[in-house]
Parts: structure tokens; sequence; C-alpha cells
């Protein structure tokens, strides 16, 4: 959720008015866990989802450390402001900088620490497509296989039918679940999505479209969903076993990570909430910096970190993107990251050999061309 986030004030208020019965009519969390939605932190509502664990590697491997300086200042809205101050602007819970595979910068608010998982929001989209890149690697998956020839249950007779792997890669399926929200209709779109307690049934209620799949580019938390389940399928096993299996533990990640899913022993929530360390976040952007290698083994194909690294045919909603992946406006076009709501990034500048990962409760979607304008000043710092 990048572009519009769940509005949960809105939302939670109207339904915590209602009983337990309403709620439990509607298949989404009780008023009590809704009351505690209200009052949580964004990067810390994963705690009160159920989750699929994904370990710890069985063989970690520490970020090597190098402290090097970060520049003085960097631009803020026509000004300049100290790090520490665009940090504490944004409401950052944690910062970290690598370059040449080191980690140079490592910086935690009070309360959280190397230690601490915290949720990517819709970070996890861009892991959703590094585990599609793998399944399509080992012949398991194409871009252009349609969705309803995977997944039968959801054919329509209509042009829902013809969406392809690759429109829900590039959100250009034209699914009819808005990302944007109404006050008056709070159990829309991606709002319900996410507090539904039955994403299949979800899924499967929601088979309009908007215009022929294919023919332009929308941001639709609905399209990696689709995705994800389309991923399951295809591989037999869920989200949270094969981000275990396929990078997790090759990565050599340090901490446990969960996935939130949509009820106990249920289905991960493909488009949002990975709930990590901020280091194993780094590596996740490392290895994909390194063209998906480690230690002379390709993780993550190199054809896959070619197809998110260039921008596809159509923006999205006038930002550059690929394959779960944002090319930000400006810079040096080389540049892309993982973005989440709430302010989460996973930034990767290639030419200068950065990954910056910085996870924040900052406003739905607020300041993001200007946040990458002062990620890409510490990039370029040197």
């Amino acid at each position: 959720m990048r572009r519009a986030a769940v509005a949960l004030p809105v939302v939670l208020g109207v339904l915590i008015a209602t009983s337990f019965t309403a709620t439990a009519l509607l298949d989404i969390p009780s008023p009590p866990t809704l009351v505690q939605l209200l009052s949580t932190e964004p990067s810390r509502q994963g705690d009160l989802f159920a989750v699929r664990t994904v370990p710890a590697s069985t063989a970690p491997e520490p970020l090597p450390v190098r402290s090097r300086p970060l520049p003085a200042s960097v631009p803020w809205k026509g000004q300049r402001l100290s790090v520490a101050q665009f940090l504490a602007t944004t409401r950052t819970n944690a910062f970290l900088v690598l370059r040449d595979g080191r980690l140079t910068h490592e910086w935690y608010r009070d309360g959280i620490g190397p230690t601490t998982r915290l949720s990517s929001w819709s970070a996890a989209k861009s892991v959703v497509s590094l585990l599609t890149g793998q399944a399509i690697e080992a012949g398991k998956l194409r871009e252009e296989d349609r969705l309803v020839d995977i997944l039968p249950q959801m054919k329509t007779g209509g042009a829902y039918d013809a969406i392809t792997v690759r429109n829900l890669l590039d959100m250009t399926s034209g699914v009819d679940v808005p990302e944007n929200y109404n006050e008056y209709y709070p159990l829309t779109g991606t709002a319900r999505m996410y507090l539904t307690r039955d994403l299949p049934g979800f899924t499967r209620d929601h088979r309009g479209v908007q215009y022929q799949p294919g023919s332009k580019g929308t941001y639709r938390s609905i399209d990696t969903e689709l995705l994800g389940q389309v991923l399951a399928k295809v591989e037999g096993q869920p989200l949270a076993d094969l981000l275990a299996r396929n990078i997790w533990a090759p990565m050599g990640a340090q901490d446990s990570a969960t996935w939130n899913l949509d009820h106990d022993g249920g289905h991960e929530k493909a488009f949002c909430c990975i709930n990590a360390t901020a280091r194993d976040y780094a590596k996740l952007g490392q290895l994909v910096l390194n063209d998906g290698q480690l230690r002379g083994r390709h993780i993550i194909p190199r054809s896959w970190i070619k197809r998110i690294a260039t921008p596809a045919p159509h923006k999205v909603d006038g930002w550059g993107y690929s394959a779960q992946w944002w090319h930000p406006p400006g810079g040096d076009g080389k540049d892309f990251s993982a973005v989440g709501v709430y302010g989460q990034y996973i930034y990767l500048s290639p030419d200068t050999k950065t990954v910056i990962v910085k996870l924040s409760d900052y406003g739905d979607q607020q300041d993001e061309q200007e946040t990458f304008d002062a990620l890409r000043a510490i990039a370029k710092a040197g």
C-alpha cells in the first residue's frame, strides 16, 4: 500500500460502533482488535494479526561494519536539514546505510533496536516480485500465463480472464479495487482487503475491471494479492515458507521475520505486511544490488534484477514502475526502490553502490518525492 493507505481512523471508527455480530458477518477482526489498531503505530500493527513465521537463517551472516560520516545536510522542501532533523521530521524508526556492502551508518529511535521487527507495508510487494522471478527462472511460471489458467475458479467469461502474470507484476490489470477511500464507504477497496479474514473470497468477489488489462498502469494492491495467490499455487507452498527457503535462509538473515495472514493458518497478505528487522531489510536490498548474487551463487536470477531495474512501458500513477519496484522521478534514472506506505523504503543506488533502509511512522504517502531527494543526496555524498 503506497499510494493510499488503509484509512484506519475512518474505517475503524465506523466498525467499532458496530457489534461483534456485525464484524463476524463481515468476516473482519473483532471490535477489541479494531480498537487496538486505532492506538497502535503502523510500524507495529503486524503484532495484531495472525502470522506465519519466517525463521532466521541457520547460517546467519552479520553485516560487515565500516563507519563513515553522513553529509552535513540534505535537501528538504527548498531548504537544508541536518540528517537528524530529516529523520525526526519524517518520524523515522530505523535508518541504515550500506556502501559497498558494508554497514556505514545505523540509527534507531528510542524504543527501537536492531532486533525490533518493523512492518514493511507495501515494500512486501517487492519481495513477492523476487519470489516470482525465482519461480519464472525455475520454469514454474511465465509472465504470459493467464491468471485464470492458474486459478480457474476466478474465470468470469469477460475481460478479467485476459489478465496475465505480467499485468499483475506491472500493475496493469485494471481490476476495480480502489486504493483511495471515501469516508462514507469505509468497507470498500484495499481497506476491506486489509481487514478481511478471507482473502481468496475477497478476490473472487472483486473481479470487475475498469479497462482492458495491459492498456495502462494504475496502482492496485489487489494485483499483488492475486500475484501472491498465483505464486502459492504454482509453488505449492505458503509465501512465508517460500521466503524462508528461497531468500531468508540463503541470504543469511540474522533474525526471524513474520508475514501477516488473513486468519490463523490462512493466507499471507501478499500486498503488505512482512515484519522484519532493519538489518535484514538491508541485506535484502544488498542482495538485489549485487545482481541477486551471494558468494558466487545467484539467489535471484540476474535476468530478474534487470527486469525490476528497467521501468515497464506504462507508468503507474505518474511514476516509473516495474515488477513491483518503483523508479522515482528525478535522479540519474538508474536508482529504484521498494516503497511502503507510512514511509518504508529499501532504496538502491547502483551507481554509488548504496542501499538505504528507512522505516517510519510518517503520513500515509507523505513527502515521498522529497524523501527520495534526501536519500539520493545521502547516496551521492559517498
